[in-house]
């Protein structure tokens, strides 16, 4: 086909103004019906999966029947009568085109926005506006006759070319620069044929057979057979990235070049005599144009406005909302709510961003359900919401604090991981606390930490959170410091065995070595740093210091497992069990050396999640302990389900047992629970040497508390174990030097007891 269409374009050129047989003839005839062979073998290839290939096929089909009967019925000139049944090949070869077009036009805009049609319908009135220009003389010629049959012929001839160049438009517009090469063949074909089309018709009367005009033609038709060829073949895999560049160009540029034409039109117009038709197209096609403007113009308001991650209303509406709204209320009162997500960061670091982000969407669900129709809710950024109450008094600022709280505390399940988190809102009064969203929000701010600092859920602003304030971003920045600059040091309770009294086991707690306050302990410091997202951190300390102090102890050959305390969001990490196996690794250490501390609070939170970290880690040798046990609202089932050794009794359970019978019979009974599933018992907060003694008489295994000794440094509980070594000594030799006791004399009086 290529090659006999370049023989014909090489014959034309060089054959001279006489007709040739074998140029305007053979060549002529073979050239138009080489397409029609390729179309056919390309109807072969796909069957009827692809009904426009079938359609192209038939167009080439009925141009080739056209020219065939050309050529037979011209005379020895190379004229032909006009009009004849060769005009019916032409137009049905227009026709059954554009049925090829529109059936592939419907299937690739089949699901798009409203704005690729409107692209696809600018482009192709601003072509079609400029081709009308260009044919007016065409259009007037067969408006001077409109009633005969050639003057219809004739008019029908340019219309279908506007019909083409329209499509063609719309192609380009709705595909742009990823249209790729199978496009760009059909697209060039048509442009061929069309430019050819319309140099004929202004030719008129002029027009001869044997002229290169002729080869453009059958160039076109050329093309559009390349690209019936190429359609049947599989479709080749196109770079996803690239082509979403490519639209994304497109759909930035369509707008812009297909009102170009339109304009010019219309700037022609006014200048010259145009045809009605093309004013009417550019005119269509300036209207149509500035819908989509318009329509972009609203979205990008509207996404100037929206957090994109939520569907909230960002900072920035938000900032420009409220103060409408408080300039409605007139000065009744009004309340700001700023809520944070407690421990946030550590979901993020954990469990990665996304799992954040969808997190964040959740929230932002949750916080709207709770909320009435007129208060403005909006996502500041990161894990921070800001709620405008109007019309609200204090004891509605609350209320709403204390619903949105409850709400967030329910389980988020997210990817198959139970998330429990919580929340602290800040609350400031309008107009009592500030009259502008500056003050309200600077204000909440300040209220929000001090419900934090306090653990407290929420809390409303007054004139003292000024100065806490600023004592809770100084110590922050302070600790920040302290994290890296050793002064978090550890202290160390030792456990007693109570069957036994020998110390096999202590606990680290960390202590913040203040360089101006002193000593801090941890309800001063911690909850800051929960606040801050820098419990991983604090983790790391702890650990790495604890395992470095049990390896002194292992080498002065007093060897101690150490139990440290784990927060529930330090164990949401995946990777902490490889981290700690590693760490205990370089030390040399056995893995029994370290004891974990953990709360009901993560137990119940996500049971599945719990059972595999806490199984890795007791794979490893690492004793699991239940902290703080029966203060959670929980189900005793975990203590089957999940890996655990020990349990530690709560100090509130062992504190009134001295007068209080119910007290100590529920310790007892938890110590005997306890021991039927096979864990160990260590009670904390033994104060006193008579709870020591009823724990000794329940069965209890360990016991800790000011009684026996309150949290030291190394050294200092180095000295009391020193001590402790040789009181026991002493106590041993005594007893092997007192005299027998006949059985008789065991008697003790009760005053003894």
């Amino acid at each position: 086909m290529l090659v006999l269409v370049i023989a014909y374009t090489l014959g034309l050129a060089l054959k001279g103004d006489d007709f040739s047989p074998l140029v305007d003839g053979w060549l002529a005839m073979l050239s138009v019906w080489a397409p029609v062979l390729v179309g056919c073998a390309a109807v072969y290839r796909v069957g009827r999966g692809q009904i426009e290939v079938g359609l192209a096929t038939a167009a080439l089909t009925m141009n080739a029947l056209a020219d065939t009967y050309y050529l037979v019925s011209a005379d020895a000139d190379g004229a032909s009568p006009f009009p004849s049944p060769a005009d019916i090949g032409y137009l049905l070869f227009y026709l059954l085109l554009l049925w090829a077009l529109a059936v592939l036009v419907n299937r690739q805009l089949r699901g798009s926005a409203w704005s690729v049609f409107l692209d696809t319908a600018v482009g192709s009135l601003g072509a079609a506006a400029v081709l009308a220009v260009i044919l007016s003389p065409v259009f007037d010629s067969a408006a001077a006759d409109p009633l005969s049959l050639g003057a219809v012929i004739a008019a029908a001839y340019p219309a279908l070319d506007l019909l083409v160049v329209a499509a063609l438009a719309g192609i380009v517009a709705s595909h742009g620069l990823d249209a790729g090469k199978r496009w760009m063949l059909l697209v060039a074909g048509l442009v061929v044929f069309a430019g050819a089309d319309t140099v004929f018709a202004l030719q008129g009367d002029l027009y001869t057979v044997g002229t290169p005009l002729d080869a453009t033609w059958n160039i076109g038709v050329v093309l559009i057979a390349l690209w019936v060829d190429s359609t049947s073949l599989p479709r080749p895999v196109r770079d996803r990235r690239a082509a979403a560049t490519a639209t994304t160009v497109s759909a930035l540029a369509v707008p812009m070049v297909s009102t170009i034409p339109g304009l010019g039109v219309l700037i022609l117009a006014s200048q010259v005599t145009v045809s009605n038709l093309a004013v009417a197209l550019a005119g269509a096609t300036m209207a149509l144009a500035v819908v989509p403007l318009v329509g972009r113009q609203r979205v990008l308001n509207l996404l100037a406005r929206t957090d994109d991650l939520t569907g909230l209303r960002n900072r920035r509406a938000f900032n420009a909302d409220v103060p409408t709204r408080l300039a409605a209320v007139e000065g009744r009162t009004s309340a700001l709510l700023l809520l944070d997500l407690n421990r946030f960061k550590e979901v993020n670091d954990s469990l990665g961003h996304d799992v954040g982000d969808r997190l964040l969407i959740q929230v932002g669900i949750r916080l709207n359900r709770q909320l009435r129709a007129g208060d403005l809710l909006a996502r500041l950024g990161g894990d921070e919401f800001a709620i405008l109450l109007t019309d609200s008094a204090r004891e509605d600022a609350l209320t709403v604090a204390v619903k949105l709280r409850a709400a967030l505390a329910e389980p988020f399940i997210l990817d198959g991981i139970t998330l429990q988190t919580s929340a602290s809102v800040g609350i400031s009064l309008y107009p009592d606390r500030g009259k502008d969203l500056t003050a309200l929000l600077r204000k909440a701010d300040m209220a929000m930490y001090e419900a934090k600092t306090s653990r407290g859920g929420h809390h409303v602003y007054d004139s003292d959170d000024d100065s806490h304030g600023e004592t809770r971003l100084r110590t922050l920045a302070e600790l920040r410091l302290a994290l890296t600059d050793e002064q978090l040091v550890l202290h160390y309770q030792p456990k007693v065995d109570l069957g036994s009294g020998a110390v096999r086991d202590v606990e680290a707690l960390v202590r913040w070595n203040h360089p101006e306050r002193g000593l801090l302990l941890p309800d001063q410091f911690v909850p800051i740093i929960e606040e801050a997202g820098l419990m991983h951190t604090l983790t790391q300390v702890v650990l790495r210091q604890a395992l470095d102090q049990a390896v002194l102890w292992q080498a002065q050959g007093h060897p101690l497992t150490i139990a440290v305390n784990l927060s529930a969001s330090s164990l949401v990490d995946t990777e902490l069990p490889d981290r700690i196996g590693a760490m205990i690794a370089a030390r040399g250490l056995p893995s029994s050396i370290l004891a974990l501390e953990i709360t009901e609070e993560f137990l119940l939170n996500d049971r599945g999640r719990a059972r595999g970290i806490l199984t890795r880690l007791r794979e490893q040798g690492i004793r699991i302990s239940v902290d703080d046990f029966g203060t959670g609202y929980s189900s005793l089932a975990y203590l089957r389900d999940l890996p655990i050794d020990e349990l530690k009794l709560d100090r509130s359970f062992v504190f009134p047992m001295a007068g209080d019978a119910r007290a100590a019979t529920l310790v007892s009974s938890t110590i005997a629970l306890a021991h039927s599933l096979g864990l160990r018992m260590v009670a904390e907060g033994v104060d006193s040497g008579g709870a020591y003694d009823q724990l000794v008489g329940f069965g209890c295994d360990f016991a800790q508390g000011v009684h026996l000794s309150q949290p030291v440094s190394a050294a200092e509980l180095d000295t009391w174990l020193a001590d402790r070594r040789v009181a026991d000594t002493a106590s041993a030799h005594a007893r092997e030097l007192a005299p027998a006791v006949p059985p008789g004399d065991l008697v003790a009086e009760p005053a003894e007891v």
